[in-house]
């Protein structure tokens, strides 16, 4: 079937900026195009702000910040609308999960099996943390001292193209329960559910102005989000590179930033290990979303003793994974996002051969599905961790593979990288596993399992892999200042 001729079950609409409450039109009355990456057709126009969009976003959150009508609210009220919007969210769960399936080009069964969902319960966990967020009180020599946290301010959060519904829910959750106003930019590669929230604020009776939704470039619109002097906080997800720039911008002036950037992550499989398990977990942790996730385990470590015993395994595995069209339920891999990413994928491939590492699977173009961003689920084996494949973010479904030797060996590989965010040991043997968890470099590290999250705890990473750390009581700390009050008793 030509996947051009499939109609879309819900109907696109164009998108407009999200600014005090109102859907309007750029100053500019620019726009650009959202593309369908699974047939590289247009699905929609979406209004493009520029500098004077960007800054009356700001201002506007500024006014409402400074009204009260939402940083004087009690927590319980803020937290009621939350929960009211995460309900919204779950009521519309088809419909956002096709959006974001189209504009991304993930599988529909990931949008509306984990994404989503994941996206309602990150506003309703953020609302109901408030409840019991607590401040410090400490007595001494006749005088009692304690803290209060208070509402930064106005917040920018940049969020990226492969999971940005989530993503974007992770971030406004968290700063909207702490009682700050928020400026959004969502990707232009993927703009169009992050308005379907704007539309969700207002059903749920946020204040006009709390939550604003810009799209546009991130050299102009991204630059004054990140440096605007009304900007208190800005909160960053993409990669390394970017987030250098965003930190450079919010140094102008003196804007604390939380940066979740790229990564690189080893998957370290032991001789001990269930390989069965392993070889289950080690496929979604890089064939996952097309393998466009920072998590993402791209560097396998296999122990010799089982390294052609694995690969065999692996590379079985990996040519029964189905790519086809995002909407079908049996789909196991979309589209990647664009043309162009297609092709910086396809070229890794190139540089990982030449280097001299070998083809498992994979390694091109899927034909058959149209005029998509269709790339084959590929395995790159007998690699060296110095190559180019094993040190730089593909952001593909491209594993690279590398035998070892001992423990330690593994520990060295593992943090022979420029990043440090997240890391995987498969073994039966305990005092090994807490051993490698402890000296892996990573700010996240799972036994036996990939990407499961409790949201009580730190989120974040190392090195290139980012600054400062989100999630459960570390989000309130990063989206509040914190006052230290004393009073003689």
């Amino acid at each position: 079937m030509n996947p051009e001729m499939i109609t879309s079950p819900i109907d696109v609409k164009d998108a407009k900026l999200f600014i005090g409450g109102e859907f309007v039109d750029s100053v500019s009355q620019a726009t650009f195009d959202t593309i369908n990456p699974a047939t590289n057709k247009k699905l929609a126009s979406v209004a493009m702000a520029n500098e004077a969009d960007t800054i009356r976003a700001i201002e506007v959150a500024q006014r409402t910040f400074d009204s009260g009508v939402w940083s004087n609210m009690t927590v319980e009220k803020r937290a009621e609308i939350l929960c009211r919007m995460s309900d919204l969210i779950m009521l519309r769960l088809d419909e956002i999960a096709v959006l974001e399936t189209l504009d991304v080009g993930k599988p529909i069964k990931e949008s509306r099996g984990f994404d989503i969902p994941r996206a309602a319960s990150n506003m309703r966990f953020f609302a109901e943390m408030a409840l019991y967020h607590h401040a410090e009180s400490y007595e001494k020599q006749g005088m009692m001292s304690y803290t209060k946290y208070a509402p930064a301010g106005v917040t920018s959060i940049i969020i990226p193209w492969n999971l940005p519904f989530m993503q974007m829910t992770w971030k406004v959750s968290a700063a909207l329960a702490a009682g700050n106003t928020v400026v959004v930019k969502p990707a232009s590669y993927t703009p169009l559910s992050a308005f379907i929230l704007g539309e969700i604020a207002n059903d749920a009776g946020l204040p006009p102005g709390v939550l604003n939704i810009i799209a546009g470039p991130g050299s102009t619109v991204g630059t004054v989000m990140a440096s605007h002097p009304n900007v208190r906080r800005i909160s960053f997800v993409g990669e390394s590179g970017t987030g250098k720039t965003v930190m450079r911008n919010a140094s102008e002036s003196l804007i604390p930033v939380s940066l979740e950037l790229g990564g690189k992550s080893a998957n370290i499989i032991f001789e001990d290990a269930d390989l069965d398990e392993a070889l289950k977990g080690s496929l979604d942790a890089i064939y996952r979303n097309q393998g466009q996730i920072c998590l993402a385990g791209s560097r396998m470590l296999i122990h010799e003793s089982v390294y052609e015993e694995f690969l065999g395994k692996l590379i079985t595995a990996v040519n029964q994974i189905k790519v086809g069209l995002p909407l079908h339920e049996e789909t196991d891999m979309g589209s990647l996002v664009s043309q162009s990413h297609l092709e910086s994928v396809h070229s890794y491939v190139d540089i990982g051969l030449a280097e001299g590492a070998k083809l498992g699977c994979g390694g091109e173009r899927v034909k058959g599905l149209g005029e998509g961003n269709f790339y084959k689920p590929t395995v790159l084996y007998d690699v060296d961790n110095q190559m180019r494949v094993a040190q730089e973010e593909i952001f593909g479904p491209v594993l690279v593979v590398i035998p070892f030797k001992t423990e330690e060996e593994a520990i060295r590989i593992a943090n022979d990288s420029i990043y440090g965010l997240a890391g995987v040991v498969w073994t039966n043997d305990l005092r090994r596993a807490h051993r490698v968890a402890a000296q892996v470099n990573s700010g996240l590290f799972w036994i036996n399992c990939w990407y499961f999250r409790d949201l009580r705890t730190p989120f974040g990473g190392s090195k290139a892999s980012g600054i400062g750390r989100e999630g459960g009581r570390h989000s309130f700390d990063f989206y509040t200042e914190a006052k230290s009050i004393t009073m003689k008793l």
